[in-house]
Order: C-alpha cells, then sequence, then structure tokens
C-alpha cells in the first residue's frame, strides 16, 4: 500500500512557498513604486479632474474607419 500524503504535503508547503514570494516580492516592488509614501493615491484625484475639453486622441477617426480611396471619393 503507498502513502499518498506526502506529495500533497509537498505539493501544499510548495504551493504556500510560491504564493509567499509573490506577495513579498510586489509588496518590494509597489513600496519602491512609491505606492506605501504619503502621495501614493494622489493618482486617484487626478483621474477625476476635469481638463476643460474632450480629449481627441480617444475619439476614432474617419481614416481609420475607411480608406483613403473613398475619403477623398467622399470629398469631392
Amino acid at each position: 500500500m503507498t502513502d499518498y500524503t506526502w506529495p500533497s504535503v509537498y505539493f501544499a508547503y510548495f504551493f504556500f512557498t510560491i504564493c509567499l514570494v509573490l506577495a513579498v516580492f510586489f509588496f518590494i516592488r509597489s513600496f519602491k513604486d512609491g505606492y506605501w509614501s504619503k502621495d501614493g493615491e494622489a493618482i486617484r484625484y487626478q483621474v477625476f479632474e476635469d481638463k476643460g475639453g474632450t480629449d481627441d486622441r480617444f475619439l476614432p477617426s474617419v481614416t481609420s474607419c475607411v480608406t483613403t480611396k473613398e475619403v477623398t471619393h467622399a470629398t469631392r
């Protein structure tokens, strides 16, 4: 009779170790990027500021929807 307890225990410890290493890695990375500083949530208030108009970079242009030939033909 074989004992299947040890492989599952090793897998569980391996999984917990991977989770711990990833948590420490992302904590250190976020600390180095400044998310834990005094101004860490400053970006939250910048997102909702009104900049006084629409940003045309995010609007689709006519040239991205139709070809150049169709645009020149339509403008004649």
